[in-house]
């Protein structure tokens, strides 16, 4: 009888449980389509950064926090720039900026930096001083629903990485990293300056005319006289606009980048590999180039558009330089 009645309970039981079964995951569904919903908010974002733009640098040292340190002048350039998706995998992005510049009647085509987005990911490259670049992890709660950025100098070498959240709040979109690590750029470099690096923030922020890149620096040193350690010098806010721009033809560029595109994959490969060998890579930064490497592998991809060097010549010398320079196994 008890058999009898445990059976019936359970018969009865099996459609009410049928029915509630639905109900407890859709907390789950939601959670996953809201997620769902913010990656395709956050990669078409990053895909936004693409096109044809007339660019604006402004760059300003503004508050100085060592005694007898004048801050520099402004530094104000610009140009026309294209941006082009390198590879789209989803969860992976590469933007190629390359710009393209008339002068008395000639058009210079200049390869630019590239940024290279990742979601949610284990590790992140990022600068740890003159020289050196680590390959650093990503703790699991700080990479939830994050991207990485690492940007790369005009000859791929590395410039610096960062982890951040894509924003979709007040009607508009941006990417703001953590605090970062960074080189000195070519424009502070040459000027010889008593900082070495910058520490600061990063923000892309969409704009109804294209995006915006922001930066907030911190530029420390070496401390003077008998003081140790570094210090800090002088604040530094950047403005880099990026204004979609039919003014100009981009079709130097887009030639240059089909002629060289297959020779920079390989050079991308190299240093890939040259960083998983040695857990981060080490290469000596130039003033006037970023890196040592960046005359031999930037002369090498305009050889090639100018015939004067086949492609698969040019992949043997730039792996060579790679290894040569970094000392890694390629």
């Amino acid at each position: 009888m008890r058999s009898t009645a445990v059976a019936l309970v359970a018969v009865l039981a099996a459609p009410l449980a049928a029915m509630a079964q639905p109900a407890l995951s859709q907390p789950a569904q939601a959670q996953a389509q809201a997620e769902q919903s913010r990656f395709d908010q956050d990669r078409q974002a990053i895909l936004s950064q693409a096109g044809d733009f007339r660019v604006r640098f402004d760059m300003r040292e503004t508050v100085p926090f060592q005694d007898g340190y004048e801050p520099l002048e402004a530094k104000l350039s610009g140009g026309n720039e294209i941006v082009r998706v390198v590879y789209d995998d989803g969860d992976r992005i590469s933007l190629q900026h390359i710009l393209v510049m008339d002068h008395e009647g000639q058009t210079f085509v200049i390869k630019h930096w590239r940024q290279d987005w990742v979601y949610e990911p284990e590790t992140v490259l990022t600068y740890a001083g003159p020289d050196r670049w680590d390959l650093s992890p990503v703790a699991a709660a700080a990479r939830r629903g994050a991207w990485s950025q690492t940007v790369w100098q005009t000859d791929d070498s590395p410039r610096y990485g960062g982890v951040g959240r894509w924003s979709h709040d007040n009607g508009m979109a941006q990417w703001t990293s953590d605090e970062t690590t960074r080189p000195l750029a070519r424009r502070d470099a040459v000027r010889d300056p008593v900082y070495d690096r910058y520490v600061g923030s990063n923000r892309h922020v969409l704009t109804p005319f294209g995006w915006a890149h922001l930066q907030d620096n911190v530029k420390l040193g070496q401390a003077q006289g008998d003081a140790a350690g570094l210090v800090a010098y002088v604040q530094e806010d950047v403005v880099n606009t990026y204004r979609r721009w039919d003014g100009f033809d981009p079709a130097a560029g887009d030639a240059y980048w089909a002629a060289t595109s297959e020779y920079w994959a390989a050079v991308r490969g190299f240093w890939d590999a040259a960083i998983a060998a040695g857990d981060g890579v080490s290469v000596e930064e130039e003033a006037s180039n970023g890196a040592v490497t960046g005359p031999t592998l930037m002369g090498l991809a305009n050889q090639i558009e100018d015939g004067e060097i086949t492609t698969e010549a040019a992949i043997a010398e730039a792996r060579r330089t790679i290894a040569e320079a970094t000392g890694a196994v390629i």
